[in-house]
């Protein structure tokens, strides 16, 4: 039998969620949800589904995996009713608008044995998948990560924007806690901060400098590692990893250093995402991005926020 899902908040990344689901083979999906009747009828019809513009009434026809796709001051009731339904859930990054909220969603998870994974979907970047087996002791973390305006996504800083996928993946491969924040940032375009830079230190000596900027003339998307006698830099918008490793001492002829460069395809990382999710739910194993993780780049990116806006207060 297949597992039914829908998705909640079908605009811009909701439309492609759904689209994900039509392409897993387990899965059917029993129809897309969104308060705004027109959008919800719109993208229904086009994936050949049901149309819901209430939470309720998607339960009630016996939904048993949604992704949330909303808006992020909407994650926390959406996902506490699914929660609080037994429905298992894959809420877009951040996890909610709090971590007040996030540890509530989790504790929720726990309590009703449902899966709720995060969609912090960088984690199944092929770039990122091809090199992580490789970083194993990250001493430095250097992170760009911009992008031209966009209209959407607006409602948050670009902290939660678009910062917090590169502060999931820090918090993956560095195996430590934060225990100091650094951060500037400014409002350039809205009312919130619209670029931001912060330098994290790690428990165990650890050092991540990070920016975000969703007012650049072009993207980017680079994450750079430095490790005891290796160097490790992702394009996760090119598909491109170079392992540079140094495999001897330097003896004043040539260099004594391996380099490998992996040329990715692109693949689709948001459908492997909606796999493993579905994976989880379907064979009841652990999600590879959890309400936890979640919560821990949440958690970092209000340190970051809170640092940065203390600067120009």
């Amino acid at each position: 039998m297949k597992l039914k899902a829908g998705v909640v908040g079908v605009g811009h990344l909701g439309r492609w969620h759904a689209q994900k689901y039509k392409m897993v083979d387990d899965v059917e999906l029993l129809g897309v949800c969104d308060t705004n009747h027109e959008q919800a009828q719109k993208i229904a019809g086009e994936l050949g589904v049901k149309p819901y513009y209430d939470l309720d009434s998607l339960i009630q026809d016996g939904v048993q995996a949604v992704t949330v796709a909303a808006s992020t001051p909407a994650h926390y009731a959406l996902v506490k009713k699914l929660l609080e339904n037994r429905v298992h859930v894959l809420v877009e990054k951040p996890i909610a608008a709090t971590s007040v909220e996030a540890i509530e969603l989790c504790d929720l998870a726990d309590k009703m044995g449902a899966k709720l994974q995060v969609g912090h979907v960088e984690r199944f970047n092929p770039a990122f998948e091809a090199a992580r087996e490789k970083i194993t002791a990250p001493r430095f973390i250097e992170v760009h990560r911009l992008a031209p305006f966009k209209v959407r996504s607006t409602d948050v800083d670009v902290v939660l924007d678009l910062m917090i996928h590169d502060l999931d993946v820090v918090l993956s491969l560095v195996k430590s806690e934060p225990i100091s924040v650094s951060a500037v940032g400014s409002p350039v375009l809205t009312k919130v901060l619209d670029l931001a830079n912060a330098r994290i230190e790690f428990q165990n000596g650890a050092v991540a400098n990070v920016t975000a900027s969703r007012v650049s003339q072009n993207s980017q998307r680079k994450f750079r590692v430095f490790q005891p006698d290796q160097y490790v830099s992702m394009d996760f918008q090119a598909g491109e990893v170079n392992v540079i490793t140094k495999t001897g001492e330097w003896t004043g002829e040539e260099l004594p250093i391996d380099h490998q460069q992996f040329n990715l395809e692109k693949g689709d990382a948001l459908l492997a995402e909606t796999k493993a999710f579905v994976d989880s739910v379907v064979n009841d194993r652990p999600v590879l991005v959890s309400g936890r993780d979640g919560l821990r780049a949440l958690r970092l990116a209000e340190a970051i926020i809170e640092n940065a806006r203390k600067r120009i207060s």
